[in-house]
This record gives structure tokens, sequence and C-alpha cells, in this order.
């Protein structure tokens, strides 16, 4: 097996999974990469108070190339919705570590990556925010939490042409996804799990979370998830992914990084194919 104490030669190479409290040790690869390079920026968003302490929802934006004046890709991905997992928030170090070496693995993308979508629970390292609510189950049920209301106005208004959102189960012995709006994001999973198969086993389980699965895929899901607004337009694709945490956290952000770049290079040629019919 392949060494697993590096993750990548890149800025993520020089962290290691830090201390669940500490958010600037968390952020700090992000901003210094954001800080470097002209293809990301962050953007301070959704600041809100809980207990007198200012806290906000820190957004990172990656415009690849031919992406800033023809009509983009919308992407947004979202990470530790659950404060006590925060393997995706460092697979989003990892994935735009490699966007800054490498733009063109993105070409005609703009992608909003919300690495820290639950900050209190982060803190905490709880799964609840401070708020003491599952907040993945809040969404669309005119919920009063303000990380909700911040990311409920997002996804109304950047219109998405797809939803992504990294998850880690502890109850789970590999990887799998949900899958939620048109068909497409089944087209999508299924090649993004192969792809994340090269460092992480697939949970072949008939029931995965109580639902039922067909190769590590999920067609239904929780009430109250992150997802497009109701009624809206444009169905996004929308997809989860599920790694083990207890599998080496190296291992789980190589995997999420290669399920990551898979649907975009599959997007994009499913985009090419349909505009040249």
């Amino acid at each position: 097996m392949e060494n697993t104490n590096c993750i990548a030669k890149s800025e993520s190479r020089k962290f290691v999974a830090p201390i669940r409290s500490n958010i600037g040790t968390l952020l700090e690869p992000l901003r210094r990469l954001a800080s470097k390079s002209a293809v990301i920026r962050e953007r301070r968003y959704g600041s809100f108070q809980i207990n007198g302490n200012q806290h906000s929802l820190p957004t990172f934006i990656f415009t690849g190339p031919g992406a800033g004046s023809s009509n983009p890709i919308h992407l947004g991905i979202f990470a530790t919705i659950h404060g006590d997992e925060p393997e995706g928030a460092l697979s989003l170090i990892e994935l735009f570590a490699e966007l800054a070496r490498s733009p063109v693995v993105a070409a005609g993308y703009q992608i909003h990556a919300y690495p820290l979508v639950n900050p209190t629970g982060y803190e905490d390292g709880t799964r609840h925010s401070r708020g003491g609510k599952d907040l993945n189950r809040e969404f669309w049920r005119s919920s009063a939490e303000p990380e909700i209301l911040h990311l409920e106005d997002e996804l109304w208004r950047h219109h998405f042409d797809g939803l992504i959102s990294l998850h880690s189960d502890n109850t789970s012995d590999g990887l799998y996804g949900f899958v939620q709006g048109p068909d497409l994001s089944k087209e999508l999973l299924l090649p993004a799990l192969a792809a994340a198969e090269m460092f992480l086993p697939r949970n072949e389980q008939r029931i995965i979370d109580g639902f039922p699965a067909n190769r590590g895929l999920i067609q239904q899901g929780y009430e109250g998830v992150l997802s497009a607004p109701p009624e809206v337009r444009h169905v996004p694709f929308d997809l989860v992914l599920e790694t083990p945490q207890a599998a080496p956290v190296e291992l789980q952000v190589k995997a999420n990084v290669a399920a990551l770049k898979s649907i975009l290079a599959e997007y994009r040629n499913i985009q090419s194919f349909a505009q040249n019919i």
C-alpha cells in the first residue's frame, strides 16, 4: 500500500489534522492559499453571534480558466455541517491546493467552498451546533438557526448548478453517498465512488444508515438536509459523499479529492456533450 503519511505535495502537506477547537489552525492553509493565488479568494460571510461570541461562515471561491467572462458552472461544496466531521474541510484544503497548482483541472468552474458550515460545533467537537441543533435537519423548515438562514440565502442567490456535501460516518466501514435532484446526480456519484475506491473500500451493504443502498448509492434521505431551494426552476445535481470516519484521515482526504475531481470532469463532459447535440 502507498505511503499514507503524505496527502500530496502541496500547501496541505505542511499541516496535520488540527486541534478541533482551533478554527484558525483549520483554515490557515486555505487563507494562505487565497493570499498567494490569483484564482482563489476568501470571502467573509454569514456573521452571527451566539452567547456574545462572534462567528462567521468562511467561504473560499475558486475561479477556473474561462469562468470569469463566459457562463461558468457554479458549484457549491459544503463541509463540516456536523462539527465533529472535519475531514471534509481537510479535503477542501487539499482540493484547493491542487487547483491552485493546476487551475485547468476545474476550467470553466466557479467553485464556492464552505469548509466550516458549523463553526460552533467544530469548536466544541460536537455533531450539533452550539444552539443544540443538528443543522443538517434544519434546511427549508423555517429554521431560526443563524447558520441555516445564511446558507439558505446563499443557496437562493447563487443558483448553483451542483451541490456537494462532504460527510464522514463513524458507523460505516466504507464509502457511500446519497443522491437528490435529477437523474444526473446518480450518473455523477457512481464514477465518483469508483474514483474514491482507489484509496478506501466501498460500503456494499444493502442497508446503509437505515436506507436501501445499491453499491454504496442511496436514493432516499433525511428531511431537512442541505439541498436546493424548494420549487427552484433550475434543479442542480445534488450529492452527498460519505467517508468511513474510522479510516486514516489522509485516506479520507485522498478519496474525497479523487471523487470531487471525477465529478468536475464528468459534469463538464456531460455539459459539453449536451451543447453539441
